[in-house]
């Protein structure tokens, strides 16, 4: 039941986001705060997310010699987890682009502060995140910082919603180069560079889990543990008293399909139930 690692994305393709614009996070220019998640769109069961060396509880994710060429892994200053980045030259400008995990909104705000401290010198720090599965606007926030108004936070959003990849930041870095790119090219330049950091991002597999409380007879508890390897579930804990009482854990696409299996190897004499999500 834990975290699976998976495969790199190879691009992503461009696309609206959806949300109201609620507040305002670290930098300047044009920022888009927490929305309204999507109606009618149920969350993933599983989906991918970044795995970056320096996470809490990870072990080290892909050394530079899986890295994409070009590409390099830092530790940011002030921000705990591991950063992508890769880098590109556009009409004389340099650009930066760092991508972080982002599993909510304060780790994707301190990863953009550290940017922007790493490189308080540049241009511009423009960033955007999406702190859920992929393509939900229930977290998500962009910032131009002083580019114009919709040139470069909204088309990295776009990119980070539409990449396949959940729970992203991502800061582009520019330093000017003495060529204007003008709005258009600003918009494709941001966006470049956004596609350039899902590239080649090494990831894994983010399961959603569920708890599931069961209580039954003593005699039943063995058929209980043969039908947990098909479920991917596993005992969290168990307790023995007149009856055994246990909570299973789980992928929350099986928890389901798992409670009517027991109730039917049980002949209905079992207590089967779903708890709340345990806190991180």
């Amino acid at each position: 039941m834990t975290d699976q690692r998976t495969s790199t994305p190879s691009g992503a393709p461009s696309g609206t986001p959806s949300g109201t614009p609620s507040g305002a996070a670290p930098g300047t220019g044009s920022a888009t705060g927490e929305s309204a998640p999507a109606a009618g769109r149920p969350a993933p069961a599983r989906y991918p997310v970044p795995f970056l060396s320096g996470q809490s509880g990870s072990p080290d994710a892909a050394g530079p010699e899986g890295l994409a060429p070009g590409a390099e892994m830092v530790r940011g200053t002030g921000f705990a987890g591991g950063v992508y980045r890769r880098e590109d030259s556009i009409k004389r400008s340099r650009f930066i682009v760092s991508v972080a995990h982002a599993p909510d909104t304060a780790t994707a705000r301190a990863f953009i502060e550290a940017v922007r401290t790493e490189f308080a010198d540049a241009t511009h720090n423009c960033w955007a995140f999406a702190a859920g599965p992929p393509g939900d606007t229930a977290r998500i926030g962009c910032s131009d910082d002083g580019e114009p108004h919709g040139t470069a936070g909204r088309p990295m959003l776009q990119q980070l919603l539409h990449g396949g990849v959940g729970e992203v930041a991502a800061v582009v870095t520019r330093y000017f180069g003495g060529v204007k790119l003008g709005t258009g090219g600003l918009v494709r330049a941001y966006a470049a560079m956004a596609r350039l950091g899902l590239d080649g991002l090494p990831l894994r597999q983010r399961i959603v889990p569920a708890r599931v409380s069961v209580v039954l007879a003593h005699g039943r508890a063995g058929a209980l543990r043969r039908l947990l390897p098909a479920y991917e579930a596993a005992i969290l804990s168990e307790v023995h008293g007149a009856d055994v009482e246990c909570i299973i854990g789980l992928p929350v696409e099986h928890s389901a399909a798992f409670m009517a299996a027991v109730i039917d190897m049980a002949a209905g004499e079992a207590l089967v139930d779903v708890l709340p999500p345990a806190e991180d």
